[in-house]
C-alpha cells in the first residue's frame, strides 16, 4: 500500500510558494514515512551589498534497534540575489526531508 499527498501553495502578490510531499508505503515488512517540504520567498531590495543570511544545514540521523525504528531529517536554508530588468531581488529558500522507518505490525502478531 502506498499514500501521496501533494500540496502546492503559490502566492504571486506575496512572491512566495510552498511546495509539500508525504509519502506513506508498506512494503517487504517495513512502515516508511518520507515528508519533502520546499519553499521560497523572493523579496525585492534596493542595492546588491545587501546582508545575505547565513546558509545553513542541519542533518539528524536516530536509529533505534529496540524499537526498530530509525529516523532521518535534513534541512537546508540559503538565499540567493538575483537580478531581473535591473532590478535586485533576494530570494530565500528552505528545504526539508523526513523519513521515517519502522518495522510493520502484521496481523497475526496483534491477536498475539
Amino acid at each position: 500500500m502506498r499514500d501521496l499527498l501533494f500540496k502546492n501553495l503559490t502566492s504571486p502578490s506575496r512572491g512566495r510558494k510552498i511546495i509539500a510531499s508525504s509519502e506513506v508505503a508498506d512494503k517487504e515488512g517495513v512502515h516508511s514515512v518520507v515528508r519533502r517540504h520546499f519553499s521560497y520567498i523572493v523579496k525585492p531590495v534596493l542595492a546588491p551589498q545587501v546582508v545575505k543570511p547565513q546558509p545553513y544545514l542541519y542533518v539528524l540521523k536516530e536509529r533505534n534497534t529496540k524499537l526498530k525504528r530509525e529516523h532521518f531529517f535534513c534541512k537546508v536554508k540559503g538565499s540567493v540575489l538575483a537580478v531581473n530588468q535591473g532590478n535586485f531581488y533576494l530570494i530565500l529558500f528552505v528545504h526539508t526531508l523526513s523519513v521515517d522507518l519502522t518495522a510493520s505490525v502484521k496481523l497475526g502478531q496483534i491477536a498475539g
